[in-house]
């Protein structure tokens, strides 16, 4: 089987926003409180950043363990990686991840203002001015012979899903509303012409929604 590009664990408000406005440092996802929306991630087992006993299992555990399963690469955009726009200032500020990033493989972020590579532990960042499918050429490179991620943001997401680029797609719906913002669509139906897609509701409230190609 040939390796896939995915989106996976991608969460979203109720009406479509991946994002708030807003951001800067020290708020990555702008107005959004990230604890709200990714809240059902949190709450498992299985999420790496847990510091304490338990969490709970099932469906929401399932898909935070997949998060990384067969993953060799990520394509993110550089509003994921910092809050800094046009040329850099210094090279010495190295994203919102610390000294563990939570990637393991190989990032690629798409920028007009390319630096040198850098490794934290097993992740090494790689700074380029490509289109997609030209980030995706290096990405599978990479990947040795395992699927590419793109990891958003939304303008990123929607960038590959215009190119036609993105064979699967794991959103998730989180009972909160946003009201503006980066936003990934109006509704879910929206990508209905090209995708499959099946609803699956949560005990935690969110809807995972699966999409895979017609």
């Amino acid at each position: 089987m040939s390796p896939l590009v995915r989106v996976q664990n991608f969460t979203v408000s109720v009406d479509g926003y991946g994002a708030g406005t807003g951001q800067s440092l020290d708020r990555p996802f702008g107005h959004a409180d990230p604890r709200t929306l990714m809240a059902w991630a949190g709450a498992t087992a299985s999420w790496p950043n847990r510091t304490d006993p338990g969490g709970t299992r099932g469906l929401d555990d399932y898909f935070t363990r997949d998060f990384a399963h067969n993953i060799g690469a990520e394509i993110m955009g550089r509003n994921k990686f910092g809050p800094q726009r046009g040329p850099w200032e210094n090279h010495d500020w190295q994203g919102w991840w610390g000294d563990e990033p939570p990637f393991h493989t190989p990032v690629f972020v798409l920028t007009h203002h390319p630096r040198p590579s850098f490794t934290l532990s097993d992740t090494t960042f790689h700074f380029i001015d490509a289109t997609p499918e030209k980030a995706l050429e290096q990405a599978f490179a990479a990947a040795d012979g395992k699927d590419v991620r793109i990891g958003g943001g939304v303008a990123t997401v929607r960038e590959f899903l215009a190119a036609d680029l993105i064979d699967t797609l794991h959103i998730v719906v989180a009972p909160s509303e946003l009201g503006g913002g980066e936003r990934l669509w109006e509704r879910s139906e929206d990508l209905l012409d090209r995708f499959h897609l099946e609803k699956v509701p949560s005990p935690s409230g969110v809807v995972h929604h699966l999409f895979w190609r017609r």
